[in-house]
């Protein structure tokens, strides 16, 4: 079967990004898939990287080929401090190269790999170089996570229009977490009348990964 990633960014940090890589990993899973994930940069470290932790320790439940590795396995850079990867790296050590073998590395031990971002879109990773460089460089199908406080139609559709204008084939999604009791009211209507067929990660994931399921 030909490896297919999947990359998995949102309109900014403290989305759900990696709730939903998790959420994924299992769907996947549950449909015959070889589940794999991949960390590229995670900031914020002092010890243990925490979302290539959480990633990986899901991804070990349904794929063997990842039971030997550890966190660090599945990133390439981890950082200390919780800034932009660019912001972080003070000692501008980032080598993209390294990023693509972790990368085709991780590829060979599962059918399809979750790779998550840092941040949203536009967040640097070099001085010229953003995350939504790297998702197009993978060629991966992009899956966006958007918020459901009050402002995200303005992130989402910001974000929607910087894939389209990268041509990167993508579907979106809505956590539904913050300002939970008022999206139906304040936010709700307008995907209603624009985007008919939109879905939350509670509702639909599975639906999603089907239909990702019966391309391949």
């Amino acid at each position: 079967m030909q490896v297919q990633s999947l990359f998995i960014t949102a309109t900014g940090t403290n989305i759900g990004k990696t709730h939903t890589t998790v959420q994924l990993i299992e769907a996947f899973a549950s449909r015959g898939l070889s589940v794999g994930v991949f960390k590229p940069i995670e900031t914020g470290v002092d010890t243990l990287p925490a979302d290539a932790s959480l990633l990986l320790k899901a991804c070990q439940k349904v794929n063997k080929n990842f039971l030997d590795l550890t966190p660090e396995d599945i990133t390439a850079y981890t950082f200390p401090l919780p800034a932009a990867p660019f912001c972080a790296d003070t000692e501008e050590s980032i080598d993209l190269n390294r990023i693509m073998e972790k990368y085709h590395e991780l590829s060979q031990l599962c059918d399809i790999l979750l790779v998550e971002g840092a941040g949203g879109l536009m967040v640097p990773v070099t001085k010229e170089y953003m995350m939504i460089n790297l998702a197009k460089d993978l060629n991966a199908k992009v899956l966006l996570v958007t918020p459901s406080r009050l402002g995200c139609i303005n992130d989402t559709l910001l974000s929607m229009s910087a894939l389209r204008t990268y041509d990167l084939e993508f579907d979106w999604c809505v956590n539904l977490f913050e300002d939970k009791e008022s999206f139906s009211e304040v936010t709700q209507p307008f995907y209603d009348a624009v985007f008919p067929d939109w879905w939350s990660v509670q509702d639909q994931l599975e639906r999603y990964t089907t239909r990702i399921v019966d391309k391949k």
